[in-house]
This record gives C-alpha cells, sequence and structure tokens, in this order.
C-alpha cells in the first residue's frame, strides 16, 4: 500500500459501453446490468471514497449521498455485534422517511465519528430535516462501522470527522452515473473476509419493467467466500461467469491445495469483522417496503459468504428507493383488475426483491475479485487472485 495518506477517491466518468447480460433469474424476463453495473445506476445516487493509508493506518470511510431532498431508507442488522448510528431512525414508525446519506465506515464504533463529517457537509449545503427557517436543518444520516482496528499497524488509526467530510464531498463532485471505485478503497479499505483480502464491490440490474435495482458493499467478514473444497466463489452462478471472467471451470489441485493452506494460516486472525451493504433502487417504495428489500438482500449475502450473520459480525445491509419510476408501470395499474391489483403490486415488488439478493451476491464476487494483497505491520493480507494464482481480467487497485 501507499505509504502516504490518499486524497478522496472519485470514480471514474467514463462508462462501459455495454454490460453482459445475466444468465437465468427469478423473473421470467431476462434482465441486464446498467451502464456502470454500478449503485450509481440508480439515478440520482453518487458514492464517494475516503482512503486512509500507511503510517499503520489501513481504513477509509465511503458515502452513498442521495439526490437532493434524500431517499426513502431502511436497514436490517443480522450481525450480533453491530456498530451503527441513527439506524432507530429509520423504523416505519418514525418520523423522518427520507435521509440524505448514508455512511459506511472503517474503524468500528470509533469509526463511527465520519458520520458527523457528513452531518456537517450537509448542513453547509442546507441540506436535511427541516425544523424551521432555511438554513435551519437536521441531517439525519445513517452509518455503520466494520471492524478493521489495527490492520495498518496502528490501533488508534480510524476515520474520524475530517475523513467522512472528505468522501461526501467526494461524492458530490463524482459525475452523475459514472463508474465507482472498488477493491481496497473506501470502507473497505483495511476489510478482510475469511483471511482473504476484502473490499468494496459493486454491480446493478435493469428489471424487464426499466426498474434499476443495485448494490454496494463492503465485504469484511469472520465466514468465507470461497469454497476451501474447490477454491470456487461460493456466489459463483454458470450464468454470470462471463461478467467476472470466469470460465466455470475447476481449478487446478495444487492451486486449491496452496489456497487452503493460506486460509489456514489466516485462521488465527482476530475474528472481529462486520460485512455492510446499501441495496438501493429507483422505485417508488414505501418504507416498509424498503425494510423488507434491505431484509431479503440479506439472502444475497448468505450465498457469498459463509457463514453469515455471527456473534463476531455486525452484518447490515441497508436500502435506499429514490422513487424516479414507479413499481408499476403505468399502464399495468390501469389494465389491472381492481380484485388482483394487490397480487400485481406484490408480483412487482417481489422481483425488487430477488434482484436484491442476486445482485448484491454479485457485488460481493465484484469486491474479492477487485481486492489485490496487502502488506502491512498489522498483518499480511493476500486477495482470492493470488491465493489461487488466478490471472483475470478487470478489478481495480488502490492503495
Amino acid at each position: 500500500m501507499a505509504g502516504a495518506e490518499q486524497g478522496p477517491q472519485q470514480r471514474s466518468e467514463q462508462q462501459p459501453e455495454q454490460q453482459p447480460e445475466l444468465g437465468p433469474q427469478p423473473s421470467a424476463d431476462r434482465v441486464r446490468t446498467g451502464p456502470a453495473n454500478a449503485l450509481t445506476d440508480v439515478e440520482g445516487l453518487r458514492v464517494g471514497h475516503a482512503t486512509r493509508t500507511g503510517g499503520g493506518a489501513l481504513t477509509g470511510t465511503t458515502v452513498v449521498l442521495a439526490p437532493e431532498g434524500g431517499a426513502v431508507t431502511a436497514v436490517d442488522v443480522r450481525g450480533g455485534g453491530p456498530g451503527t448510528r441513527e439506524t432507530d431512525a429509520l423504523d416505519p414508525r418514525t418520523l423522518v422517511e427520507r435521509v440524505e446519506a448514508v455512511v459506511l465506515t472503517g474503524g468500528s464504533a470509533f469509526g463511527l465519528d465520519a458520520a458527523s463529517g457528513v452531518v456537517a457537509w450537509l448542513e453547509e449545503q442546507g441540506r436535511g430535516f427541516r425544523v424551521g427557517g432555511p438554513g435551519r436543518v437536521v441531517p439525519v444520516v445513517p452509518a455503520a462501522a466494520l471492524f478493521d482496528l489495527g490492520r495498518g499497524g496502528d490501533w488508534h488509526a480510524r476515520p474520524d470527522h475530517e475523513l467522512g467530510h472528505r468522501a461526501v464531498a467526494a461524492a458530490a463532485a463524482s459525475a452523475p452515473g459514472g463508474s465507482v471505485e472498488q477493491g481496497c478503497v473506501g470502507a473497505g479499505t483495511g476489510a478482510v473476509a475469511g483471511g482473504l483480502k476484502g473490499g468494496i464491490g459493486t454491480a446493478s440490474t435493469v428489471l424487464g419493467t426499466g426498474v434499476t435495482v443495485a448494490a454496494l458493499v463492503a465485504v469484511n467478514a469472520s465466514g468465507s467466500a470461497v469454497d476451501p473444497a474447490t477454491g470456487a466463489l461460493w456466489g459463483a452462478r454458470p450464468g454470470w461467469a462471463g461478467e467476472f471472467g470466469l470460465d466455470g471451470s475447476p481449478l487446478p489441485a495444487d492451486a486449491v491445495r496452496r489456497g487452503a493452506q493460506r486460509l489456514a494460516a489466516a485462521a488465527g486472525a482476530a475474528p472481529f469483522h462486520t460485512t455492510l451493504a446499501v441495496v438501493a433502487t429507483d422505485a417508488g417504495l414505501t418504507r416498509a417496503q424498503a425494510h423488507k428489500l434491505a431484509g431479503t438482500a440479506h439472502d444475497g449475502m448468505a450465498r457469498a459468504l459463509r457463514p453469515v450473520h455471527l456473534l463476531s459480525d455486525g452484518d447490515t445491509v441497508f436500502a435506499m428507493a429514490t422513487g424516479r419510476r414507479p413499481l408499476l408501470p403505468a399502464h399495468a395499474e390501469a389494465d389491472a383488475d381492481p380484485v388482483f391489483a394487490v397480487h400485481r403490486t406484490a408480483g412487482a415488488l417481489d422481483a425488487v426483491l430477488a434482484a436484491g439478493a442476486d445482485t448484491l451476491t454479485r457485488a460481493i464476487l465484484h469486491a474479492m475479485l477487485a481486492a489485490r494483497t496487502v502488506r502491512t505491520p498489522g498483518g499480511d493480507f493476500p486477495c482470492y487472485r493470488d491465493a489461487y494464482g488466478l490471472d483475470l481480467p478487470g478489478g481495480s487497485v488502490a492503495g
């Protein structure tokens, strides 16, 4: 990793011309990825990273910035050791319906201070829950932290107010709809999953109705993303091979053996982790529906990481809905028999829920493939590619 602290990590404005079509899905309609295959394919959402490395630091913060006016947001916490802030405000029974930003950060409970920097930036912009005249706003900024303390060598190197401010500023300065940097960046800088280097990953799905569902994840799990018997990533599916540069062929026995040895060597590491994710859609959802999306997205986490939701994990998924598109096309609502309208709506929501789980699985795969081996005074963290001797295209390098 680089020896000096890095500035905010911004997304490139360049977008892929075409993304691969995915394999069979629960819906009868074929689906495709969005232009960037990233969370930013949900119109209005922007992502900013701020990364701190060198001098004993290996940590960072990632901010998902909603369009002005906010997004309907919910959360589902399944892990036994969560570190969160303002998540009670997302209960459907509470007052604030929309939030301006969600924060994912390293640093465990200490790193939640990064959210204060995001709150300060939003107040500077006059964005937040209005409680009076112009400028009188209270930004509600939900946040969740993962455990990466000491992985750079310095236990006291953590995200703070400044890093949060820089991350949200990077999000605001980024181009709409651009690509999102993946791998060892932002909240994923110090992430580790089952002894292998984790990091940031993202993916998107466009349904046949035109609704977009996308995910962003910081993979930092007590469990593993890899089947030790085969060396294959748990979440990989045959229909998705082209998206990840995988051909579905079994790994050579020597590679599987070496990979298993590296995993075993890393097994003595501290068991504290936590995987964090944001699943988003441009469909109009109620807060209760968004809560359901956050919950079913955990299924996608469980397909790609085994085991999950342990006492040593604080696994948390946020769901955001911008409401730029109706859940059901207008003609479908008009043509629906009133008796069966509830079933039509449920079917449309089910498609979003299923896509949310699958898209989070794919985002986790991208995170593992984009990660790079990191060596610091705090430890050696081999990436999946190096542990199994894979030479695959794509991925991004950080630090």
